[in-house]
């Protein structure tokens, strides 16, 4: 049984999440408009979250009715939308894959459901991973989208550890609007857009620490500019 104190909570968290697009539309944006950031004066190149892509590739499992209607029943109730079974567009014969056969499934979250799903992850889902310690700032594209992956789907809330048989992952990409001139139109100031973004929606990504104590963009985008050059094998190596 839930405590009084322990519903004052859950109430007050319902709360924000049912006001943080408001908050974006009313602070977030004014915030950045009034920033230092040449190309924030214009409202439409101020960073937005578009939709959210969740995708379940199950391979030749797929193929198994019972299998199939689990992930189903399982992203539906995660996301609160039914998901559409990708097919395969090719034959691999090393993977003995044939064309156009079930191998996956995938979600596009756009709206409040986009809005509720992600704070489910801020708010609740993060906190169920062991030994959680943060996202990897390298997880952005070259078009600022982020993706990351999620290893079992227990740590969801609406899982019942009963009825799962088998743990399966999801794949989760949050896609970002950047509307750029073609002065600005890099792949350094995409993705620092979205790290501007994550920063006021308090995702957690795990290298913010490094830019705590800069206070201005541009010496933010100075040290970013700097851990762009570095070879992948030493980024590995950090």
């Amino acid at each position: 049984m839930l405590n009084q104190h322990s519903l004052e909570e859950i109430g007050e968290i319902n709360n924000l999440l049912e006001n943080i697009k408001q908050e974006y539309h009313e602070n977030i944006k004014t915030i950045l408009a009034n920033s230092d950031i040449p190309f924030f004066h214009n409202p439409h190149c101020i960073p937005k979250l578009e939709k959210i892509h969740i995708n379940r590739g199950l391979g030749l499992s797929a193929q198994n009715t019972n299998i199939l209607k689990k992930s189903i029943n399982e992203l539906m109730v995660i996301t609160g939308q039914k998901p559409i079974i990708t097919k395969s567009k090719k034959a691999i014969a090393g993977f003995k894959i044939r064309n156009n056969i079930e191998i996956g499934l995938t979600v596009t979250l756009r709206g409040k459901k986009m809005y509720a799903f992600l704070n489910k992850l801020v708010f609740f889902t993060f906190a169920q991973i062991r030994d959680f310690r943060g996202l990897s700032l390298r997880s952005f594209d070259k078009a600022g989208n982020y993706t990351f992956g999620l290893k079992e789907q227990l740590i969801f809330p609406e899982i019942d550890y009963e009825d799962v048989d088998q743990l399966r992952g999801l794949t989760i990409t949050l896609v970002i609007s950047n509307v750029l001139s073609k002065r600005y139109s890099t792949s350094t100031n995409k993705i620092l857009n979205g790290m501007i973004l994550f920063r006021f929606l308090r995702f957690p990504i795990n290298e913010y620490g490094v830019y705590e104590k800069y206070t201005l963009i541009p010496e933010i985008k100075q040290i970013w500019d700097r851990k762009r050059h570095l070879k992948r094998k030493k980024w590995s190596q950090e």
